[in-house]
């Protein structure tokens, strides 16, 4: 029998407030604990929290729960505002309005001694550690600053325009600041010349009137593509020169040495990668296991170039490589994390020069799961120097100089090792999605030569699978030695995100009965069922929307995509700084010798850490984004009127986006141009269905376009709609028209509700005294 709030058992509202109070910290032992349940009330305990996933009151994150609206103990904000009594304001930097509404706010408190570093104003980007609010005076969320990690703007970007005067205009790139140009002085120009990307530093700023700006730096003209990507590099603030002291500390640097290193010179490791890769930074070797005890089954060895040896803790070399984050890449250039005297020279492992490295031996069964492992540091000389491609084509029976030597003492045994492996992930059963990605290829003159979709061969999934298992050995290590590390981490889809599915396939009469824990394997089941399908695409597509995006983070709740309970990134410090801690607390734990994670490293600094390199990781990866948008949209500026096959890539309210099947190019479709009926959005089917006729435009349908528009700078290529759509039966028609009179009752029914909100004497809270800011 249920126990009630009378008889000793909390009650829903209870739970769910000790949950709110303390965001992030609690599982079902500390709520157990701070009511006093034992033996038959933890089962009822559990019983309620899974009740309350369900309906979306509470997320659960392995053995973390947290109220769903509730933001984590660190993260990147930006300081939007002062309140009535000087305060700092924050949101969120990552938030997304579409799905969560408005962010919340966050009440910024300073110390009275606060470190300069801890001190932000308006406009900063900070790191925050933040915890709900009991102040019923707007701001959901009190922060303090652990750092800031960019200052406000007072440089921009932009197409210098020339003006009879001699002087100029600055037509900014940011969207956000279209329509606001900035005057420039023929004296401020400093030789920018018409056309001309350049950034400026503001000079004066008014209220009425242009504001005015002066040169600083003139990036070259915008017609080369070669500037396309020096646009995302300065809006998105990567940074792109080293410091003095950091480039300093790279050419002192001098190669590794057998001292503190076990000789692995003879192991014949080898590197796989793309064929245009800089820099080689991990190697592999297998061989079959001559332990009786393990017929048929291999010993692996994954050996990473050892960054740590050259970037050490609290050096220059590492304050630029946290900042960084991680190396960007584009079409025409990278941006690395670590100085070229690093990344391409001393921590390549080029063939035939010794190398250090940290090397990690699997020993893996004839049933692919892994029994032992052991980590190693050495002092290596790569055999060989292979691109996929290459690699398999021997594998297939056309080896060619290089690899013909090589076949049958190394490239055989590793994919025979690989054979083993894909048992163990197949009955593991990861998230299986089909996306195909695409690469733009660039003429030496940096202009676009043509995007392809490379083909995905075993060569790559090879060395995913061996990345992935040595992945998971540093993880395992480190949780052994009881080490702080940072995981990499990836969430199961939130209970919303899950039934918004199950509807949308309900609507293709597929079946998706979420019993028990979700799995990956769910998953697998309906993307088994749609392939080779017309609207293969189409679910592949809507599944990836439905997930999580993964994350660095200091406490483990998994890897949901994986299928893995504890994942940690060790393969890549090269380019990415989680690497380089993992590798630093592996040196600790194992007594490795120099460049060790310090022992003062605590559970709250590399929260820290991972929140900031998490926000640099997004950053990344939009302005890779945008730099490929860019140079499409460069391509196709000469072909307006030009038609095109795509596919729709995303319905809204506002219209239809649609990607070219050749180029990956996306583009949009005003809801207005495409005809005279009344379009209702229908967010259940993804699709957008005329009132009158039923023309239904769906995700994922294949459709005839033609190129009206086409914005270089922006990125952005606008379209008019060829095809016609597929006519809904007239059940759909009705029910289309209710949804939109639907939508209508709920748009009054939200003013109204906000109306009522912002009458005098109510709050949040309902009603009552107002909280400091209107103190009289």
């Amino acid at each position: 029998m249920k126990k009630t709030p009378d008889n000793g058992f909390p009650d829903r509202k209870a739970i769910v407030a000790f949950i709110s109070n303390n965001p992030s910290k609690v599982g079902t032992k500390e709520i157990a604990r701070e009511f006093g349940l034992k033996n038959a009330d933890r089962v009822e305990l559990k019983r309620l929290l899974r009740e309350l996933a369900d309906d979306g009151t509470i997320r659960k994150q392995g053995r973390k729960i947290s109220e769903t609206s509730a933001l984590p103990p660190t993260l990147v904000a930006d300081v939007t505002g002062r309140d009535r009594d000087g305060e700092l304001i924050a949101t969120p930097t990552e938030w997304d309005e579409v799905e969560n509404g408005e962010p919340p706010k966050i009440r910024i408190h300073l110390a009275r001694k606060a470190r300069p570093a801890a001190t932000g104003g308006v406009g900063d980007r900070v790191l925050l550690r933040v915890e709900l609010s009991d102040e019923a005076d707007g701001a959901a969320y009190r922060g303090r600053i652990i750092k800031v990690l960019d200052h406000a703007k007072g440089r921009t970007l932009g197409i210098f325009r020339s003006l009879p005067d001699g002087g100029g205009r600055l037509v900014p790139i940011d969207r956000k600041q279209a329509g606001r140009e900035l005057n420039i002085a023929e004296a401020d120009k400093h030789g920018a010349q018409d056309g001309d990307l350049v950034s400026v530093d503001l000079v004066r700023t008014r209220i009425f009137g242009l504001g005015s700006a002066r040169v600083k730096e003139r990036l070259g003209p915008i017609k080369s593509e070669k500037a396309i990507s020096l646009i995302a590099i300065h809006a998105h603030e990567i940074p792109l020169a080293f410091s003095k002291a950091a480039l300093a500390e790279a050419e002192e640097a001098r190669p590794a040495t057998l001292k503190g290193r076990e000789d692995w010179r003879e192991v014949p490791l080898v590197t796989i990668d793309p064929p245009d890769a800089k820099d080689h930074d991990d190697a592999v070797h297998a061989e079959a296991d001559p332990d009786p005890k393990n017929q048929g089954g291999f010993i692996v060895n994954v050996a990473i170039a050892d960054v740590a040896f050259y970037v050490r803790p609290g050096s220059a070399l590492d304050r630029d490589a946290l900042v960084r984050g991680n190396s960007v890449y584009f079409p025409d250039r990278v941006v690395p994390m670590l100085p070229e005297r690093i990344s391409n020279n001393l921590c390549s492992l080029v063939p035939g020069e010794p190398r250090g490295a940290l090397a990690v031996r699997m020993v893996i069964g004839a049933d692919g799961r892994k029994r032992s492992h052991s980590f190693h540091r050495i002092l290596m000389r790569s055999a060989a120097k292979l691109h996929y491609a290459q690699a398999q084509a021997a594998i297939d029976g056309r080896p060619d100089d290089t690899t013909g030597p090589l076949l049958d003492p190394i490239l055989k045994p590793l994919y025979a090792a690989y054979a083993a492996a894909k048992r163990a992930r197949e009955e593991r059963d990861p998230l299986d999605l089909d996306i195909p990605e695409r690469k733009i290829l660039l003429k030496p003159d940096g202009t676009v030569d043509r995007v392809v979709v490379p083909q995905r061969l075993d060569a790559h999934k090879l060395i995913e699978e061996f990345m992935i298992l040595a992945n998971v050995a540093a993880a395992e290590m480190l949780e052994k030695k009881a080490l702080p590390l940072i995981y990499r981490v990836h969430d199961e889809p939130s209970v919303e995100k899950v039934q918004a599915l199950q509807e949308f396939l309900r609507t293709l009469d597929l079946p998706f009965a979420k019993g028990g824990s979700l799995r990956p394997s769910l998953f697998n089941g309906v993307l088994a069922q749609v392939q080779g399908q017309d609207y293969e695409q189409l679910v592949n597509e809507v599944v990836l929307r439905s997930q999580a995006q993964a994350e660095y983070s200091a406490e483990n709740y998994g890897h949901f995509g994986l299928n893995l309970r504890r994942y940690a990134h060790f393969t890549s410090p090269i380019r990415r700084y989680a690497d380089l801690i993992v590798h630093r607390a592996l040196i600790r734990g194992l007594g490795l010798g120099e460049g060790a994670l310090p022992d003062g490293e605590s559970l709250e600094t590399l929260s820290e850490i991972a929140a900031q390199i998490s926000a640099t990781e997004r950053r990344a990866m939009k302005a890779e984004r945008e730099t490929a948008d860019r140079l499409i949209a460069h391509h196709l500026a000469d072909r307006i009127g030009a038609t095109f096959q795509g596919r729709i890539s995303g319905v809204t309210r506002a219209g239809l986006f649609v990607k070219l099947s050749d180029t990956g190019a996306d583009g949009f479709i005003p809801i207005r141009s495409l005809g005279s009926e009344y379009y209702n959005y229908d967010e259940t089917r993804h699709a957008l269905i005329g009132s009158r006729s039923g023309a239904t435009h769906r995700l994922g349908d294949v459709v005839d376009v033609r190129l009206v528009e086409a914005q270089p700078i922006a990125g952005a290529l606008r379209f008019e709609l060829l095809s016609e759509g597929e006519v809904a039966p007239r059940e759909r028609r009705r029910d289309a028209g209710r949804m939109r009179e639907a939508q209508l009752r709920r748009a009054a029914r939200k003013k109204d509700r906000k109306q009522d909100r912002t009458k005098p004497g109510r709050n949040k809270k309902g009603g009552g005294k107002r909280g400091k800011s209107n103190r009289g």
